[in-house]
């Protein structure tokens, strides 16, 4: 076996790799509903060590708190799957790994877990930076097709989690 991810994944994860390699920048991701997929694939990459600071899967809403210091009140009050949860879930990441950059995904991947505010296929992200300082931080909600089921929203959301870790 010769790559245990798709192709398309293992391809953006090396642009990834060698991106912020040549920008001299370490990255870090937290991430929810894709379950370890982006560390997957950037760990896939030969050298990714020279880049990839950490990793943090932090499915429940008590690992969100507890590993990135996500506040209960965001999680009550915003819901897991919201802006203001994975911007909370990538600033934590950036200060946990003390990355350059750190990307955070929480979604709704199914088939089950869906409302009608938050339909399956709801995933939120957002990126953080150390520099020009943390408050740079951009997040985006996208609704993948439910259709695709839950491999294929994880997928979808994965290969999003890797651009937003571009320089």
């Amino acid at each position: 076996m010769d790559q245990l991810l798709p192709d398309d994944m293992v391809a953006k994860a090396r642009e990834v790799i060698e991106a912020n390699r040549k920008a001299g920048r370490r990255i870090a991701v937290a991430e929810s509903c894709t379950g370890g997929l982006v560390s997957a694939a950037l760990t896939e990459i030969p050298g990714s060590s020279e880049v990839f600071e950490a990793g943090y899967v932090t499915y429940s809403n008590a690992a969100k708190m507890a590993e990135l210091n996500v506040c209960l009140d965001v999680v009550e009050t915003f819901g897991a799957v919201s802006v203001a949860t994975a911007w909370a879930m990538a600033q934590g990441c950036l200060e946990a790994s003390g990355a350059d950059v750190a990307v955070a995904i929480t979604g709704i991947a199914g088939p089950d877990g869906g409302t009608e505010q938050k339909p399956v296929g709801t995933v939120v992200f957002a990126r953080a930076e150390r520099l020009p300082g943390p408050d740079q931080i951009v997040a985006d909600q996208k609704l993948f097709d439910a259709a695709e089921g839950r491999s294929g929203i994880r997928h979808q959301a994965a290969l999003c989690a890797l651009d937003l870790l571009m320089p």
